[in-house]
């Protein structure tokens, strides 16, 4: 785990380089309820909810059983439901079927986490004293290009195609091979108020401050494109 690791400081360089409507979200996945964090309390509709709650400022961790009323959000979290609460999955897999919304062979398919979480730690990112997991970014598409840009420069880009849904399996699909976007689904808008014109980019990390420092080169370099392009533009447009 990273000595020098420092929340406050990459939210800082981030924000001075893109644009963010909400703050970016850390997550961690751990073997043990974390000492001197503040456990949940409460009921969310989805595990995805909880990252309404870090992007508002809140730091907090979950244990399995806040996570049992999204059924497909405990799946690609690989959180076993209790007993009295396994037929949700089935129920809502089944409702998805039916409207034609998934189909049954596409289920294999969806990522998961390889080991099940004994507690999960969510807090903006500038609250993260050590390093997390993942760093979740909602942001409208010119702040992902940006983004997606410095994962290219650093070399962390996944190189598999953008995500549709579920939102939640991106955690898992970030884990296992780099940084993702994901175009989020209808459930994840809903629960944690994503707009008509945001998305999410995923990065582990281990991998956030090369892509920092990456970043840090490709704001100045879009900077003067965009000067560049500007008076291009006034220049040889004649429309």
């Amino acid at each position: 785990m990273a000595t020098t690791w420092n929340g406050q400081d990459y939210e800082r360089q981030i924000s001075a380089a893109v644009k963010l409507g909400r703050k970016p979200v850390a997550v961690t996945f751990l073997e043990a309820p974390p000492a001197g964090v503040r456990r949940f309390e409460g009921t969310e509709p989805s595990g995805c909810s909880f990252w309404r709650l870090a992007a508002e400022g809140q730091s907090f961790y979950t244990v399995p059983g806040n996570h049992f009323n999204c059924a497909v959000g405990a799946y690609t979290h690989n959180i076993p439901l209790s007993p009295e609460r396994q037929k949700e999955t089935e129920q809502t897999l089944k409702m998805m079927f039916n409207l034609g919304y998934v189909q049954p062979e596409e289920v294999p398919e969806i990522p998961r986490l390889a080991k099940s979480p004994q507690a999960i730690r969510y807090s903006p990112l500038s609250d993260a004293r050590t390093e997390p997991d993942l760093v979740l970014f909602a942001a409208k598409p010119a702040a992902a290009m940006l983004l997606q840009e410095a994962v290219n420069r650093a070399g962390v880009a996944s190189g598999t195609p953008v995500l549709g849904r579920p939102t939640c399996m991106a955690l898992p699909a970030s884990l296992q091979h780099g940084a993702m976007i994901s175009l989020g689904c209808i459930g994840n808008r809903v629960y944690t108020g994503l707009s008509d014109d945001e998305l999410y980019v995923v990065l582990r990390g281990k991998d956030l401050p090369t892509v920092v420092e990456a970043l840090k080169t490709i704001g100045m370099a879009n900077t003067t494109l965009r000067d560049y392009a500007e008076n291009r533009r006034q220049q040889l447009s004649t429309l």
